[in-house]
């Protein structure tokens, strides 16, 4: 049987990942040593996702590997040398404020434990689809140079702008603050890039704006709708930071963007890149969520506002979905941003209120 590789198998996409390929037939072996308790609290920690992957797939394997250990990586490739067919590179620290506190841990994470990765598909598994969930962050704030107007709940480009429909690839990553979060997740990224041009092996990355889902452990450093949900229904403070709440982001289901993960190993390219997230079809700004989530919710959320913004952190991003969809035309999202509330408030509440 072809075995897929999941890293950050508890995470919001890790653990998507680890259902939708099992589905389809796949050996699934997940690593999980659940850094995120480490970086967030033990609110965030991915050991109930793991327990719950292990009751419902009972042949599915979570293995306790850290992938900065390029030793114990590296044995997981060699038992099972070419029977791996896809790596699903997931696993990172995701915060651009917690890379602040602690950028060797940040950096040996995402970018050592990519180049661990790779290295290891490189020697035992050279034709494997290697799928890397990077993070828009590779452009550092250069998008807060857009020509912004401010409308009532959100900041917007005008409808002429060239990038009106998304932002796509041609951006420069360059002369910009990308915290150290996004730095190491550049050197992530061509990397993953290089290792397809250099060796030929089949990669992609996918720069992804909000990843969001009923299974994200939502913090306060990570994880925006998740948590400013369980914020609405448990009652507890949340902050806004800058910009007067007008930011936007787009946002994008993790099942809709694993179904871009099975369409890119169905028909892979060397050493591509799209940018990915909710498009056009799914963004909000921060006041807009909060709107929704107090509608969902039916109770009033209770927010301060802070007009210190984080730093390097994007006014406005909305992913130009269009060359993915060019070459991979039977893909579409399924989740707006309505449906992703819904889901996210009705499977958990009940859960976030018994602890509130």
């Amino acid at each position: 049987m072809a075995v897929a590789l999941v890293t950050g198998s508890g995470g919001l996409i890790g653990s998507e990942s680890v259902a939708h390929f099992i589905r389809a037939g796949f050996d699934v072996i997940g690593l999980e040593n659940d850094m995120r308790a480490r970086f967030f609290g033990p609110t965030a920690s991915t050991h109930p996702v793991t327990e719950r992957l292990q009751r419902e797939f009972p042949d599915f394997r979570s293995l306790d590997v850290d992938i900065r250990d390029t030793d114990a990586v590296d044995r997981v490739f060699t038992e099972h040398g070419k029977d791996i067919e896809l790596v699903v590179h997931t696993a990172a620290q995701p915060s651009h404020d917690w890379a602040a506190s602690d950028p060797l841990t940040d950096f040996g994470v995402n970018a050592n434990g990519t180049l661990n990765l790779l290295q290891s598909t490189r020697n035992h598994c050279p034709e494997a689809t290697f799928i890397f969930t990077s993070t828009n962050k590779v452009y550092g704030d250069t998008p807060n140079r857009l020509p912004l107007v401010e409308l009532e709940t959100r900041l917007e480009l005008p409808a002429d702008h060239r990038y009106f429909g998304g932002i796509d690839t041609t951006m420069t990553i360059d002369d910009s603050m990308h915290s150290l979060f996004g730095v190491a997740k550049v050197a992530a990224d061509l990397m993953v890039q290089e290792y397809g041009r250099y060796f030929g092996i089949p990669t992609v990355c996918f720069r992804a704006g909000c990843l969001t889902g009923p299974n994200h452990a939502g913090a306060m450093l990570h994880g925006f709708l998740s948590y400013l949900m369980r914020c609405t229904v448990a009652g507890e403070p949340y902050t806004i930071f800058g910009y007067d709440g007008r930011q936007v982001r787009d946002n994008i289901h993790s099942a809709d963007l694993v179904r871009a993960f099975e369409a890119v190993h169905a028909a892979p390219r060397v050493a591509a890149v799209y940018n990915m997230g909710g498009g056009r079809y799914s963004n909000c700004s921060m006041l807009e969520a909060i709107a929704l989530c107090e509608e969902i919710a039916g109770r009033k959320l209770e927010w301060t506002y802070s007009d210190q913004s984080r730093l390097g952190d994007h006014r406005w991003w909305i992913s130009d979905l269009s060359q993915f969809q060019a070459d991979f035309p039977d893909w579409e999202p399924q989740y707006d941003l309505r449906a992703t509330l819904r889901e996210i408030h009705d499977q958990n509440a009940d859960r976030w209120q018994a602890a509130s």
